[in-house]
């Protein structure tokens, strides 16, 4: 049979009918397939109708790049640390770059500014005064950057590392995890042996821990389970765990020259054996019991291996990779958490962990888990109610460390056939800041930062947010580091000139 144009025309005029009948009868809240999948299909109304607006994000992305190019000699620091250099600019300078090129717009630095709740920003002053004096600490200074899968693989904290290591000293990545929810991006990890696994409290608490002593990074991990043999007469379980340190991180996280792995909990002794670029230094037995126990090593190289032997395995709590005195930032990207598990920690040992480590500066970057299940904004106030608990919880446990919230990026949804912000984001976003307001820390806006309303698309055009409209891609993690960054600095250096 001879097709002609015709039939063509009739046969996708017929299609566009069936589809426009089925935009037309098809329920507007699709169909519910189950708890966690439904149907939809676009409404009339959603084709035709004008697209949502994306905001302008030209200026901002172009205000992080100028600010990545040198923030380090923008720190008007009065600290004295040997080697680290006072920066001889002023506070307003940029070196290598155009004053002119770098975007002046009063919003848009508003947008990109940590806000605090009174104007004499007493929220960070104990983080910016262990700053001022870094080289008189009794070790080094210590940020811990908890935060869900946005910042998981070291992403935004691995800047924020840098950038404060070259200006005030310290060396390494800090603290890792033997089994890691995500690879980094500079340490890579392997186990071996037994029977490795990861038991968290951060998402919810592990029934088959038999204890809450989940340590500073709110997990635990172990290579054998917690109803392993205790009898001398069964045979030696034998484990290992390898660190290899990446150059990725840049200079400061590979100048590291000490091991230290953080235990407690095994029901007998465990033999350790450590090995730095496979040379073997040292034997030695781990203790059996406690829930603070640390074993150290020295190092002079990026590769290091542990091999255990014992009937039981410790409880692990962390392995930390140190420098000498500065400042320490470590990452703890904690998927699927909403932040809301430090009232579930052994509350004795936590303290332990914040007073040895000398910690200054607790950021908790958490919200993007709960927007899912919120139903309205009573709900997300509800969220920043347990939020405050969270944080009255960290300030007892270390008094002496300033916090910082930051709130969720933008998400999107689909609504038909476009993406648009969650309904309920910026409902959540105002809940989380005061929180943070309610008990006195700081808060960086990130949605604000990113452009606001819509904003997500504008980051997934431009290739730095990934097409899931939640996620930054490394570039756009980069960009959001480093107006945290430059903000951080900027109200250090007020700090600083307030005091002279």
């Amino acid at each position: 049979m001879l097709h002609r144009p015709i039939h063509t025309l009739l046969f996708l005029l017929a299609t566009l009918a069936l589809l426009a009948g089925l935009a037309f009868i098809f329920p507007k809240g699709g169909i519910n397939l189950g708890t966690e999948l439904s149907l939809s299909f676009p409404t009339l109304n959603s084709i035709f109708e004008r697209k949502e607006e994306k905001p302008d994000i030209s200026k901002i992305l172009a205000l992080a790049d100028a600010e990545d190019k040198d923030t380090i000699v923008k720190v008007d620091t009065v600290c004295k640390v040997p080697g680290i250099k006072k920066a001889s600019l002023k506070v307003d300078s940029v070196k290598g770059i155009n004053l002119g090129e770098v975007p002046t717009d009063t919003t848009i630095k508003l947008l990109t500014t940590i806000q605090y709740k009174n104007a004499d920003k007493t929220a960070m002053k104990n983080f910016f005064y262990s700053l001022t004096n870094v080289y008189n600490e009794p070790k080094s200074v210590r940020v811990l950057h908890y935060g869900d899968s946005q910042i998981e693989g070291d992403r935004i904290s691995d800047y924020l590392r840098s950038k404060l290591q070259m200006q005030f000293g310290g060396g390494g990545p800090g603290l890792v995890s033997l089994v890691p929810i995500a690879p980094s991006v500079i340490n890579r990890i392997s186990t071996s042996g037994g029977n490795w696994d990861r038991y968290g409290v951060f998402s919810f608490k592990d029934k088959r821990v038999p204890h809450n002593n989940f340590g500073v990074m709110a997990q635990i991990c172990r290579y054998a389970n917690y109803n392993s043999s205790t009898d001398t007469t069964a045979p030696t379980k034998e484990a290992s765990a390898k660190i290899i340190t990446t150059r990725n991180g840049g200079a400061t996280a590979t100048s590291y020259n000490k091991v230290k792995l953080f235990y407690g909990g095994a029901k007998s002794k465990v033999l350790c054996e450590f090995y730095d670029a496979s040379i073997f230094k040292e034997s030695d037995s781990l203790e059996k019991g406690g829930n603070f126990n640390i074993k150290e090593y020295p190092v002079t190289s990026l590769t290091h291996e542990f091999k255990f032997f014992g009937q039981d395995s410790p409880d692990f709590y962390a392995v930390s990779l140190e420098g000498g005195k500065g400042v320490m930032v470590d990452n703890m990207g904690l998927r699927g958490s909403s932040g809301t598990f430090f009232n579930q920690i052994n509350y004795g040992q936590l303290k332990q962990f914040y007073d040895y480590l000398n910690v200054k500066l607790v950021i908790l970057q958490f919200g993007g888990n709960t927007l899912p299940y919120l139903k309205d904004k009573e709900m997300a106030d509800k969220f920043g109610g347990y939020l405050k608990s969270q944080i009255y919880t960290l300030k007892k446990m270390a008094p002496q460390a300033s916090i910082l919230l930051i709130g969720p990026s933008d998400m999107s949804i689909k609504e038909g056939t476009a993406y648009v912000t969650h309904p309920l984001l910026e409902d959540l976003r105002n809940a989380i800041r005061q929180a943070a307001f309610d008990t006195d820390c700081a808060f960086f806006d990130m949605y604000d930062c990113m452009g606001g309303k819509n904003s997500m698309v504008a980051w997934v055009e431009k290739g730095i947010a990934a097409k899931d409209y939640i996620h930054f891609s490394p570039a756009g993690a980069r960009k959001i580091a480093t107006l945290l960054y430059s903000s951080l600095i900027n109200d250090y250096n007020a700090y600083v000139r307030s005091k002279k």
